[in-house]
């Protein structure tokens, strides 16, 4: 989860580490700390700055005229230990000399540390990582370098890491074997980062490294202690600094929903196959696609309910049986993976280790996974058989807004091009593209309500329970609005298939618990009508978000949130889970939460 920056070079390091740590707290931020390398008195010396809570809460302790030409950073989510200053990263060995940042786990941290006490090594820290620095300690012979390589030969677990020594000033050893590590390289100046949001707009070279990589970062190169022709692995950086700021909205969140229009343009731009009504996905290709008879989606959080969705609308299409897959629990259920079965890895960050990991599992038994994912330089991205970017752009917000949309628009695209593989009509084909063209502006048109969402939204802010619920392919729609509101007010949401209220739920109805229901105008509209009406005959309130027109629901419901009228029902999705969007981030907005960095949440879940 956490996030590593680090800086080697001739200017001050302090600007780009504290810079670089608020592009990624995203990544956690329980806790952050930088150690600063300088030359005081013609002796390499560190300087150590850390404090639980947010980057703002470092800041403020920080000296106005601290500097140093080399640096490491962090910022934390917490896995060992509490969030207490001394769990806080950089830790530095017992002999002063070394000091490390960590994402990840280490798995055998116990033994090594214990090890390690009867040495004599004394733990300021709860935390697995504080094992690094003095394991790196008692292999220094002289060479940082060569003491990594021989201390990580005792370490089990995940990680990605920046060292450095009191001993070798101006260097930094990073190494990686899980968690997404990438240097930026400009002119006699090196750049260390999880994510190259950091690094945009300092360096426009990079490389991603890849799991097993240790190199040595000095301003006059790159030493890599096991590739020779890592000059081959350098790639332009595609980010710009302007697209990792907020552009005049308070939040990232806010800015990351009303982006969604041109988002969403981007992730069908070029896909479609006019003159064949079909999608153009070059990364589906493979031959299996016309034969497989199972397609099972792996994902986690807001990917779990995009690939939900997705596998419903293949199956309704493309008549393949679909399946979605907690990833975390796929992995250990021993999963049959038939010789034509397609597994789909699904993860906005493309470092989902839960993900990851199951997509180990699935190579393992010869099995074939594709990956739908928003990071070209991701670890899924690299290890996939084949697959599709959504091309949201940066997505900085922890709750994910534009990336669900985006990847609902892949499986759109996906659904189309099995469809018109198999029983899909040309004519039907030409009308699935032409809903698909449709979604910015009905998007765009939803959003344009902000007035009317955000009264209703300050109507039930308050409540402390809400029910969503769905039909069809809206049931997914309402687990993500459940999400959502979860996630950035802290008010308790449950998603139900509106046809299950009958079974259970409809216990927790009452007057203080509004529901929100999400309506199309298909077959299914009258079935949930009859649920709202259920949830009426117990005085439970209830929120329509419905089809513009629908004047019986409008009158049935305390409020009502019209979306524009399309076609095909099965299109209904993004403007309604764009409003659910606005409706959550105006409830935490009313309620003073921090929408951005809810509480105990990272964005980008790279432990397991």
């Amino acid at each position: 989860m956490c996030g590593i920056v680090g800086y080697v070079g001739s200017e001050n390091a302090v600007n780009y580490l504290i810079n670089g740590l608020k592009k990624l707290e995203y990544r956690g931020y329980d806790s952050s700390g930088i150690v600063v390398g300088k030359i005081i008195d013609g002796k390499p010396t560190f300087l150590l700055y850390k404090k639980a809570g947010k980057l703002s809460q470092l800041v403020g302790v920080l000296p106005k005229d601290l500097s140093g030409v080399w640096g490491i950073g962090h910022t934390r989510w917490a896995t060992h230990g509490m969030v207490t200053d001394q769990n806080a990263h950089p830790f530095i060995s017992n002999n002063g000399k070394i000091a490390v940042v960590h994402n990840g786990i280490i798995e055998n941290f116990q033994t090594l540390r214990n090890s390690l006490e009867k040495d004599g090594v004394k733990f300021s820290s709860e935390t697995d990582s504080e094992t690094i620095p003095n394991l790196v300690e008692k292999c220094y012979k002289g060479n940082l370098l060569e003491a990594v390589q021989e201390a990580l030969k005792k370490v089990v677990g995940t990680y990605a890491l920046a060292i450095t020594s009191t001993d070798e000033p101006n260097k930094i050893v990073v190494a990686k074997r899980g968690g997404p590590l990438v240097i930026g390289i400009s002119e006699g100046t090196y750049y260390i980062a999880s994510d190259v949001l950091a690094i945009a707009g300092n360096a426009n070279r990079v490389i991603y490294l890849e799991d097993g990589d240790i190199v040595e970062v000095t301003p006059i190169g790159l030493k890599f202690a096991e590739d020779d022709e890592w000059q081959d692995r350098v790639k332009k950086v595609t980010i710009t600094a302007e697209e990792t700021e907020k552009c005049g909205y308070k939040t990232y969140m806010e800015k990351e929903i009303n982006e969604q229009p041109e988002s969403i343009e981007r992730a069908f731009a070029g896909r479609i196959d006019y003159n064949a009504a079909t999608a153009k996905l070059s990364g589906f290709e493979d031959p299996i696609f016309a034969k497989t008879q199972k397609i099972t989606a792996i994902s986690a959080g807001t990917s779990y309910y995009a690939s939900v969705f997705g596998g419903l609308l293949i199956e309704k299409y493309a008549r393949i049986p679909c399946f979605s897959e907690f990833s975390s629990e796929f992995r250990y259920k021993n999963p049959i993976v038939n010789a034509d079965d397609v597994f789909l890895a699904v993860s906005q960050s493309g470092e989902t280790a839960d993900t990851l990991e199951a997509m180990k599992e699935i190579h393992e038994k010869n099995g074939k996974v594709f990956g739908i994912c928003n990071v070209v330089s991701s670890t899924i991205a690299r290890l996939t058989d084949g697959g599709a970017f959504i091309h949201a752009g940066p997505e900085i917000a922890v709750a994910s807004t534009k990336a669900f949309s985006n990847t609902l628009i892949i499986y759109y695209l996906l659904a189309l091009k099995f469809a018109r593989q198999r029983n899909m009509s040309l004519e039907e084909g030409m009308k699935f593209i032409s809903n698909i063209q449709a979604q910015p502006r009905l998007v765009k048109k939803a959003l344009e309500q902000k007035d009317k969402i955000k009264a209703i939204a300050k109507k039930y802010c308050h409540s402390e329970n809400f029910l969503f619920l769905g039909r069809g392919l809206m049931y997914p729609i309402a687990m993500e609005g459940a999400l959502k509101l979860k996630e950035i007010t802290y008010i308790h949401a449950e998603a139900f298939a509106s046809g299950e209220i009958k079974h259970g739920p409809l216990a927790l109805v009452n007057e203080n618990t509004p529901s929100v229901f999400l309506v199309t105008d298909d077959f299914l509209r009258e079935k949930v009508i009859s649920n709202i009406k259920e949830i009426k005959a117990r005085k439970g309130p209830v929120i329509a978000i419905g089809v513009e027109g629908d004047k019986e629901l409008e009158e049935l419901c305390e409020d009502f949130i019209p979306v524009p009228k399309v076609e095909n029902s099965a299109f209904y999705a993004l403007p309604m889970v764009a409003v659910c969007q606005l409706f959550a981030l105006y409830c935490a907005e009313e309620l003073g939460r921090d929408v951005d960095q809810p509480r105990n949440l990272a964005k980008s879940v790279t432990t397991e």
